[in-house]
């Protein structure tokens, strides 16, 4: 499967998930504490110096990331334009744009192994009621892996409706992409199945 991460030894990628992870979730709470837009516009170039100069990440990781949600920013900002001002919808639209390449700077510079490992190490404690950290893991693990997979089918099944001249058509995308989403879904869970990932673990029994 392929992976949303990049290697490379630069200072990011060194850095340790849990930083990273606690790094994006100050960013996160402190983007929406202040409305100042210029505090959000000097987030946005630390976001954009810390991914393309520091981790050295090429703008098309980036941009990959951005492209999907280009719509919804669009549409956040004209919903601000039409209801409140320019400079509200602004301030929304470079905020959500900040925590997005942040996220992706994060995920193209941690592997998915550090990243549920810290996942696991945060649900740990829920253990005593009933959570069970390593199935959480692997569902975010999945979920991750899941994200470029469905990009992949999504791209070959356009390449393949434009070599048939039905470019343009989201319906006659989405029914084969949900299609071979389920099926691929369906697989995973019989081999998951096959390897007793739901089974529950039997309880020690107490020392008397």
């Amino acid at each position: 499967m392929l992976s949303l991460y990049r290697p490379g030894t630069s200072l990011v990628h060194r850095a340790r998930a849990g930083l990273k992870l606690a790094a994006l979730a100050a960013l996160g709470t402190g983007l929406f504490a202040v409305a100042r837009i210029e505090v959000v516009v000097a987030a946005l170039i630390g976001v954009l110096a810390a991914g393309l100069l520091v981790a050295r990440l090429p703008a098309g990781v980036l941009w990959a990331q951005v492209r999907p949600v280009w719509l919804l920013l669009t549409g956040l900002f004209v919903f601000h334009l039409l209801l409140t001002d320019p400079l509200t919808g602004a301030v929304a639209v470079l905020r959500l744009l900040t925590l997005v390449l942040a996220a992706a700077v994060v995920t193209a510079t941690t592997r998915v192994t550090a990243l549920v490992a810290v996942v696991e190490w945060l649900l740990r404690p829920l253990e005593v009621v009933g959570v069970r950290p390593a199935r959480v893991g692997l569902m975010v693990a999945m979920t991750l892996r899941f994200i470029p997979v469905v990009a992949e089918r999504a791209a070959r099944i356009r390449e393949a409706q434009a070599a048939r001249g039905a470019s343009g058509m989201r319906l006659g995308l989405l029914v084969p992409l949900l299609i071979q989403v389920l099926q691929l879904a369906a697989t995973l869970g019989e081999a998951l199945d096959a390897r007793g990932a739901d089974d529950v673990p039997a309880r020690r029994p107490r020392r008397a």
